[in-house]
Order: structure tokens, then sequence, then C-alpha cells
């Protein structure tokens, strides 16, 4: 698998987040900084999140999103468009309940021009801890079945 990288792209308010490689967590600082400026934007009116050049994409990252989702649906009212080509990747949304938060395609955006890769933005280890936290407690709410899943980490995570 190829290293992780974010791409994102924007115009008139309109967002593109481009996931690419093995999205892990040491990229979680990049994908948050990046979507709280997103969702301060006076301009934001819709954001898609591209995955289909995603070969791998770990829970924080998944958490990350399902927090992006969230955030959309309670400031502005609407879900958020995930697209995915990737039949794997698209099961893993699902299960952990994904689907529920984003449109989900199962096609390419299309969007030619989301080329502006996010410089990595290195997190202090208590940043990152609190970042994974953050994210694993999102996931947990969406299901029961994600509860089960990230308990003892979460517990861990919240001893460290």
């Amino acid at each position: 698998m190829s290293e992780g990288r974010v791409l994102a792209a924007r115009q008139d308010g309109a967002y593109v987040l481009r996931l690419v490689g093995d999205v892990r967590l040491n990229l979680c600082v990049t994908i948050e900084d990046y979507v709280d400026n997103m969702l301060n934007d006076p301009a934001f009116s819709s954001v898609w999140v591209d995955l289909c050049d995603a070969e791998g994409i770990d829970s924080t990252t998944l958490g990350q999103l399902a927090k992006l989702a969230l955030a959309v649906d309670e400031r502005f009212g609407f879900r958020p468009a995930i697209f995915c080509c990737d039949a794997g990747i698209n099961r893993l949304l699902s299960s952990m309940g994904l689907d529920r938060l984003f449109e989900l395609h199962e096609n390419s955006c299309a969007v030619e021009n989301c080329n502006e890769e996010l410089p990595m933005v290195p997190g202090t280890e208590e940043r990152v801890r609190q970042k994974v936290l953050d994210a694993h407690r999102v996931l947990m709410d969406v299901s029961e079945e994600n509860r089960a899943r990230f308990k003892d980490l979460v517990s861990s995570l919240e001893n460290c």
C-alpha cells in the first residue's frame, strides 16, 4: 500500500476532500485542522469526500469522517456525499454505519482539480491521542456494534 495523503479542492464554498493511499492516524491532525477550517468558512456550501484512490482507511479516519458528517448535518442540515469505487471500503463504511451519515456513491466524483496536497500537520503525542480518542467516541455513538468494537480501545486511551 502507498503512503496516505490528503488532497483538497474548494471553489465558492464547495469543498472536496480526497484521501489517497493508506490513510492512517498519522494524518488525523491534518484532516481535523482542514475540516475545522472548512466548516468555519462563511461561504461553506457543500463537501464531497472522495475515497476512490484510498487503499485503506483506519478507524481513526473513519471516526473523523463520521464527525464531519454529523457536524455538517447539525450545522447546515444536509448529509455530505462520499464517493468510493472500492467494494471493500464500501463494505467497511457500511459496517461502521457511515452509510447512514453520508450520501454514499459507489462511483467516482470526477473532480479533476483536486490536487492540492495538504501538508502533514505534526501533532504532539497527547494531541494525536486526543484526536484518536475523539474519533473513536464518535464511532461508538454511531451504532451499538461500534460501541462494542471500540469500548476497550477507548477505555485504554482514557486511562493513558
